[in-house]
């Protein structure tokens, strides 16, 4: 509804009766601004606009300035069209769906499968085309079908990929297609003078704001989490540049907990209320623009925060375009929006019938005379109440589906779930059996697969054993069974098994509207926990490193440990443990509060003979990295020394690049010793990042424009050349091999760059 104190019957009042009031200079004032109440100057409508079935639907129906819609509807498109060529993938699209190749795919129905690669592309352009034309408002309606069918093809046909604010664009867009966002600024409108700038219904407004309020809203709700209020969910974003300000005056604690949990809480729980009235519309703003911005330099989210930015106006007073656009230079105003008020009437909508006789009759609209509800304007409202009753109902649903996710089950994926919980994972084992032979053997975990997403949920694990079913018998492995053991923490808690490693996932049941049996219970009981772990990590040193694991009675965990990983041990927590050193042959039991040494470079078992979950640690140093890490700081000591002079002594040969360091930046390392090179790689990677960071606003928008334009010139190329293929057949393969290798031409310094990741350093080894 309209939250302002001029109604969105007002606006036919105001454009209609007002401009009539001009030239009756004799009536009198009060005739001019009815006395309205204190609910419509609220809300924006009366109070005896919800008394019955057929003022509710004038209400929704009521003649609307389409300006905030136009500007919206032109926005969204250009979002899309950017979001087309970014997140949806036509950049990489060849790299996405591997045509030809055996992939494991996740799809949310499985009959669902891509089209041949260039098909698929051709999928692209008209989804592309549809976007374009919702952002010109050109053949709006086909514009927005074609937009409609193809994205929620590619949605649902790739879960991995799924995401909220992807979830959100189809429904904007599925709002979009039944609404009449061509009204304004668009080129039906000059192709069609009868619709342009006219009136639409209210409902227009009311479906996307209430929209939007709950995306805000229920994210909040959400939130009402034991987790996100404890400020487990997201306590690492807390580290990130951004929120350095705060923690001038707050420790990093307190602005995980108050920052970034207590302040998304009251955001997400307040921002919708808070764009509703126009006395607190100005604060929403502000605090919103400054939520998202921060959001588009915190996550990799596309054009999710852009959206965001764009559907805040959609609160505001529907002609406010008009006063904008007022402002400019009169010379631009062929290519603005219009600026003049007042619209023409619509059949969309439904009138106030205009009591009174003579001059007061003849002020009725000439093609709105009557107030009569029709079948659209009754369609249009049940429509508006059903999907907002709908959309509330979705996020609470998980009574009905409950098969889908790990330990949020149900349509998590439409439940507006934002970042309430963050997930590490410390051991993936994939097992199969051949049924025929009896051998056994392990797989690299996301063989056949891009995809990361399969180890936490239930119904794509699923798909994927379905899947290596399939193809292992291509590599003589007959009718194999597929064992999966997956270690996750969530939200920092203990490392525990999230499937049952026991079951067959090839042959085990699943459907989603029954929980999984194979599917292990979150150990929330041992939650309180997690102060106990700051506790511990806080008093080690920086080289040494820990992992709390959590197990259930009867399972093991079989363990190897790196030889890079020195002076590692197991400590009891909680419950009671058999350790099995596999060399050895030995067993060993341990209580709570005992510890036991393991050996590098060996297998270890680690079975839960107690009654109830057992709980222990792992705590381990990085001998390796230790090393390195002191020949390092030796290292940077005499490079600094050559430096300032001190050094009296003649360097060795092997250590004679560090002299040179300085002066050799753009050359290729060139140091015989394998740590000199390492440190040397080291030093100029940390001298990009320096540099980078430390860029005027120019130079990052170049390095910015230039990077976009390569990922969208190899789009429009390989597009180019699946739309040739199409139209006239392949052609030789050194010509598309050609064609290939110039669409992936990139800017000659990314082209360099790629050597001077540091692949050979030695990072965190897995447990």
């Amino acid at each position: 509804m309209e939250a302002r104190d001029a109604t969105a019957g007002a606006f036919v009042r105001r454009e209609g009766d007002d401009q009539t009031a001009k030239d009756q200079h004799k009536a009198p004032k009060r005739e001019q601004t009815p006395t309205r109440s204190k609910m419509e100057q609220i809300f924006g409508f009366k109070k005896e606009d919800l008394t019955s079935w057929h003022s509710f639907v004038a209400l929704l129906n009521r003649p609307t300035d389409p300006a905030s819609l136009g500007i919206f509807r032109c926005l969204f498109g250009l979002l899309m069209v950017i979001d087309i060529t970014q997140e949806r993938g036509l950049s990489n699209l060849d790299y996405k769906y591997l045509d030809g190749a055996p992939v494991c795919r996740f799809p949310l129905f499985n009959f669902l499968q891509p089209l041949p690669l260039d098909w698929m592309y051709l999928v692209y352009v008209v989804m592309f085309l549809g976007a374009s034309g919702i952002m010109l408002g050109c053949f709006y309606r086909l514009s927005c079908l074609m937009f409609l069918s193809t994205y929620w093809y590619i949605f649902f046909l790739d879960k991995t990929a799924w995401n909220n604010h992807s979830y959100l664009y189809g429904l904007i867009g599925f709002q979009l297609t039944l609404m009449d966002g061509n009204r304004y600024w668009s080129i039906d409108g000059l192709r069609r003078p009868s619709i342009r700038n006219a009136h639409v219904p209210l409902w227009n407004y009311t479906l996307l704001r209430a929209q939007i309020f709950i995306v805000y809203f229920i994210a909040g709700v959400k939130k009402l989490d034991a987790d996100w209020v404890e400020g487990y969910s997201m306590s690492y974003l807390a580290h990130h540049w951004l929120f350095d300000p705060f923690k001038l005056i707050l420790p990093v604690e307190l602005v995980s907990l108050l920052v970034v949990h207590g302040g998304g809480l009251i955001l997400d729980l307040t921002a919708g209320y808070l764009l509703f009235f126009d006395v607190t519309r100005p604060y929403a703003f502000f605090f919103v623009s400054y939520f998202h911005c921060m959001n588009s330099q915190l996550f990799s989210i596309g054009m999710f925060p852009y959206a965001m930015l764009a559907t805040s106006p959609l609160f505001c007073y529907p002609d406010w375009p008009r006063n904008f656009f007022a402002h400019f230079p009169s010379f631009l105003r062929p290519v603005l929006p219009l600026t003049s008020p007042g619209s023409q009437p619509s059949l969309s909508c439904v009138y106030e019938e205009i009591q009174g006789s003579g001059t007061q009759q003849r002020q009725t609209p000439a093609a709105a005379k009557s107030s009569k509800l029709r079948l659209k304007h009754k369609l249009g409202a049940i429509f508006t109440v059903l999907y907002l009753m709908e959309q509330f109902f979705l996020p609470y649903s998980h009574f009905i589906t409950q098969g889908y996710n790990n330990w949020t089950n149900g349509l998590y994926g439409y439940s507006w779930d934002m970042m309430v919980h963050s997930r590490s994972h410390q051991h993936v084992k994939i097992t199969y059996k051949d049924r025929k032979t009896g051998e056994t053997g392990y797989l690299n975990p996301g063989v056949f697969t891009q995809s990361r997403r399969w180890k936490d949920h239930g119904d794509m694990l699923k798909q994927y054993a379905t899947c290596l079913h399939q193809y292992l018998p291509r590599y003589n492995i007959s009718d194999p069974e597929i064992y999966f053991d997956i270690w996750v923490s969530i939200n920092e808690r203990f490392q525990q098994r999230i499937f049952d490693p026991r079951v067959d996932i090839v042959r085990a049941e699943w459907s989603p509207f029954k929980p999984n049996k194979w599917l292990m219970p979150l150990l929330v009981d041992l939650s309180p926990w997690r102060p106990k772990f700051q506790e511990i990590e806080g008093s080690l040193d920086n080289q040494t490193e820990i992992v709390f694991i959590a197990d259930f009675p009867g399972l093991h965990l079989e363990n190897f440990v790196s030889e890079d990983l020195g002076n590692t041990s197991i400590q009891v927590l909680q419950g009671q443990v058999n350790v099995e050193i596999v060399e050895e042959k030995k067993n060993y039991t341990l209580q709570p509060g005992e510890q036991i040494k393991v050996a590098a470079g060996a297998y270890h078992k680690v079975y839960t003979v107690s009654e109830g979950p057992s709980c222990y640690m792992y705590v381990y140093v990085n001998t390796t990295e230790a090393a390195l890490q002191k020949n390092f700081t030796k290292l940077y000591e005499i490079q600094e020394r050559v430096r300032n002079g001190t050094e009296t002594e003649p360097l060795p040969p092997e250590l004679q690049p560090l002299m040179a360091a300085d002066d050799d930046e753009g050359s290729e390392v060139n140091a015989t010793d394998p740590i000199v090179r390492l440190f040397l790689k080291r030093q100029r990677r940390m001298k990009e990042v320096k540099k980078r960071r430390e860029a005027g606003m120019l130079e990052r928008l170049q390095r910015f424009a230039v990077k976009k334009y390569y990922t969208i010139r190899r789009g429009i190329l390989m597009t180019a050349i699946a739309m040739r293929n199409l139209a006239v057949g392949l052609p030789p393969l050194e010509q598309l091999t050609r064609e290939v290798a110039y669409a992936n031409m990139k800017e000659p310094q990314a082209e360099a760059s790629q050597d001077e990741r540091l692949k050979d350093e030695v990072g965190h080894a897995e447990l």
